[in-house]
């Protein structure tokens, strides 16, 4: 059984290609940003009505190229969230084929909460512990 509870199907796009016509890497970030939005509004954590409220910002990104992405493959990206810190959250990516399950792609980030307004980290919310710890089953955390 699979680890990852949410997962992000996408429709590949024509710019999505490099001259090789595989997907780009620069695309693969790109398609984990967009899952990481997803899964904030489904579990009602971010309402997408101001991004200066959105409290999430990258500190540490490590991404495994395991196999290209053509273009007329159906994919979906799975992600979770593993750990829960202080001011932090550890996210778990993976990218696969939507029929066959070959994996493309495996990545970690770490998301620091943060306060754009004032500049600064800021830790998080109990409300978003209790909400991401019950949803991925693990401990909320410091």
């Amino acid at each position: 059984m699979s680890k990852f509870r949410f997962y992000l199907p996408l429709q590949l796009r024509y710019g999505d290609l490099d001259p090789q016509w595989h997907v780009n890497n620069a695309r693969f970030l790109t398609f984990m940003e967009h899952t990481r939005f997803a899964y904030v509004h489904k579990l009602g954590l971010f309402k997408g009505n101001n991004f200066l409220d959105f409290p999430l910002i990258v500190a540490d990104v490590h991404i495994s190229f395991l196999a290209p992405i053509e273009y007329d493959e159906q994919i979906r990206v799975g992600m979770r969230i593993s750990r829960i810190g202080n001011k932090s959250l550890t996210m778990e990516y993976i990218i696969e084929n939507q029929d066959t399950g070959e994996v493309k792609s495996r990545a970690e980030f770490v998301m620091v909460t943060y306060d754009y307004n004032q500049k600064k980290s800021v830790p998080v919310w109990p409300e978003w512990r209790q909400i991401i710890s019950a949803y991925e089953g693990i401990t909320p955390g410091p």
